[in-house]
Formats: C-alpha cells, structure tokens, sequence
C-alpha cells in the first residue's frame, strides 16, 4: 500500500467538522498513542516484560493513522511530507547517522 493510498482510506474516519477541533482532536490522538507505543517499550526495558512486537505494530499504525489524519486537515499529502522528512535526513546525515554527525549537525 501507498501511504497517500492509506491516507485516502484513513479519511473516511475523519469528522470533518471544524479545522482547528479536528486538528487539536487529531493531534492529541497522534499523542495519546505515541505514549502507547513508549509504553510498550518502557514495559519491555524496565519492568521485565517480554517485547509484544505485535502490541507496537498496532499502536504504530493507530499513529500512522493519526499523521494521515493530521495531513489531510492541513491540507498536505502523507508521501509529500514523508519525502521531505528523508531529504532533511539525507541533508543532515549524508554518510548515514552517527554520534559524530548527530552532535556537530548542520541545520
């Protein structure tokens, strides 16, 4: 699937009501299950659970879902920022990340 295909299908959930309500409403989800997936990881390095991969994989496609959301109130397509995102990486790291590069970065 492409992600401006997810997009697309993730709309049909959207409550098209008020921009600003729906973007606060969409913002505060994408939040609410980025904190599931911390959750999951914190569990799994310090309370002695096991990982539960498919417990995360489900929280990150509710983020994804909560992006897609986010993109289609702002009026920008998922595959358009998902590119830029990877040109600004490219930019920042062009040998690929290191603690070298991470600290003496150039914006």
């Amino acid at each position: 699937m492409q992600l401006n295909e997810f997009q697309e299908l993730s709309k049909r959930t959207l409550p098209n009501r008020d921009m600003r309500k729906d973007a606060a409403n969409y913002a505060l989800g994408l939040t609410g299950e980025s904190g599931e997936v911390a959750d999951e990881i914190k569990k799994w390095l310090f309370h002695g659970h096991g990982i539960d991969r498919m417990a995360i994989k489900k929280e990150l496609g509710d983020t994804l879902h909560y992006i897609a959301g986010l993109c289609s109130i702002l009026g920008f397509e998922l595959e358009d920022v998902a590119q830029e995102n990877i040109e600004k990486l490219k930019k920042r790291y062009p040998d690929g990340f290191s603690q070298e590069a991470s600290i003496n970065r150039v914006e």
